[in-house]
C-alpha cells in the first residue's frame, strides 16, 4: 500500500536519493525537510502517514523533533533512516516510540518496512 511520506533529512544529496527511492516503490512523498524544525511544521501541514528522520542534522536534530512530533501526534510513524553509530543516540532513539531504526543505505530495510505497516 502507497504511503504519504515526509522526508527528513540536512544533506541535499541524501533527500534526493530517499525520495527516488520511495518514489519509485509507489510511495508518494508530501514533504521534504532539512532540519527538525521544518520536520514540525510540515508534519503539522501534511499529516503524512510516516515520517523518515535522519538522527543528527544541522539546527533542530531528529531526536528532539521525533519527541516533538510524537507530542502533537502520538501515533504519529516515524522511521529514523541513519547513518548514526553512537550508542548513547542509538539509546535515545529506542526510548521513543517509532517504528524502525534503520542504517542509511539499507533501501531494502526501509521500503520492506513502509510494505509492513498497515
Amino acid at each position: 500500500m502507497s504511503k504519504r511520506v515526509l522526508v527528513v533529512d540536512d544533506s541535499n544529496l541524501m533527500r534526493h536519493r530517499i525520495v527516488q527511492c520511495l518514489t519509485e516503490a509507489g510511495h508518494s512523498v508530501v514533504g521534504k525537510a532539512r532540519d527538525g524544525g521544518e520536520a514540525i511544521d510540515l508534519y503539522r501541514q501534511l499529516s503524512p502517514d510516516v515520517v523518515t528522520m535522519d538522527a543528527t542534522m544541522r539546527g533542530k536534530d531528529g531526536i528532539t523533533a521525533a519527541r516533538e512530533i510524537l507530542d502533537i501526534d502520538p501515533r504519529a510513524t516515524i522511521i529514523f533512516y541513519t547513518l548514526l553509530d553512537a550508542p548513547h543516540l542509538t539509546a535515545q532513539i529506542e526510548k521513543l516510540a517509532v517504528k524502525k531504526l534503520i542504517r542509511k543505505g539499507d533501501e531494502h530495510g526501509l521500503l520492506q518496512t513502509l510494505a509492513s505497516m498497515s
